[in-house]
């Protein structure tokens, strides 16, 4: 499949998706948001991978939205009318459009790897809090560019980034739209670690990808479900959903071949996760 703002690669079970606009910043719009979520819903579905890296090229990982994106014709972008209270009530259920696709992205199946270089602004921020890892190069940074433009932030990032750095960091972001540079954003714990070049950025985050896609995928798919159960619920909820989790995808057959794979010196071999069928769109003939 060929896309206008992505390209996409999957090679020894790691999905590469690129953001691939260089001369565009790599900014948003409605075209991007459509093959976003095509290929995350493509991921989740058919689960040709076990680990997704998300980068991108040129001189920002993304500039954030397109300038041209809202106004007041529909047909050039999204128009959201302020004029009265029903066209203030679309305004809901556009931004639920606009938020499954990131939210997609924190619900995949595999663990999501972001490789940062650049400026990360306002969208862009949104789309790496979605993500399960941040990895930055040392000219990284990121940037709630929404304030600087005379509105708030709501597509998740006020949302996510309050559950991964210290609030006080969140409340300055997003009250001043200063840069977080790659430093501070790794002493704050919004990045594991900065890289001096996109190279060593690229290549630390696909050696990664590939570490994390040689784990059993059901494990794995059961690690990302209880760590963001946890951290939408009390301690004793999370350890009370642990056990039912465990008791759904518990697999003997993983340890076995995990301790005679150690013995024997190679490389443990698991099952990938089946693919997915959707109901809707299950083959049923009317009788």
């Amino acid at each position: 499949m060929t896309y206008q703002c992505f390209s996409l690669t999957i090679e020894n079970k790691v999905a590469h998706l690129v953001l691939n606009r260089p001369q565009a910043m790599n900014t948003m719009h409605p075209l991007m948001w459509r093959e976003l979520t095509e290929i995350v819903t493509m991921l989740q579905r058919t689960a040709p991978a076990r680990a997704l890296l998300i980068s991108s090229t040129g001189k920002h990982f993304t500039a954030g939205m397109a300038l041209d994106v809202f106004g007041s014709d529909p047909d050039s972008g999204i128009a959201l009318n302020d004029g009265n209270a029903g066209g203030r009530a679309n305004i809901v259920p556009q931004l639920d459009d606009m938020q499954r696709a990131f939210t997609a992205i924190e619900r995949l199946r595999m663990p999501v790897i972001a490789a940062i270089h650049g400026g990360c602004i306002g969208g862009g921020v949104d789309m790496v809090s979605a993500c399960d890892i941040r990895l930055a190069s040392a000219d990284a940074f990121f940037c709630i560019q929404e304030i600087n433009i005379g509105m708030t932030a709501d597509l998740g990032t006020l949302q996510r980034l309050p559950k991964l750095i210290p609030e006080g960091i969140v409340h300055e972001m997003a009250y001043t739209g200063r840069r977080l540079p790659a430093q501070r954003a790794l002493a704050v714990g919004l990045v594991n670690e900065v890289f001096e070049s996109q190279e060593a950025l690229l290549a630390a985050a696909l050696q990664m990808a590939n570490e994390i896609a040689e784990k059993p995928p059901v494990a794995i798919w059961g690690s990302k479900q209880a760590i963001h159960y946890a951290r939408d619920h009390s301690t004793q909820d999370a350890l009370q959903q642990m056990g039912w989790l465990q008791s759904g995808i518990w697999q003997t057959s993983n340890l076995v071949e995990a301790f005679t794979a150690k013995q024997q010196g190679r490389k443990p071999q698991f099952d990938d996760l089946p693919p997915l069928h959707s109901f809707e769109e299950a083959k049923y003939t009317l009788k």
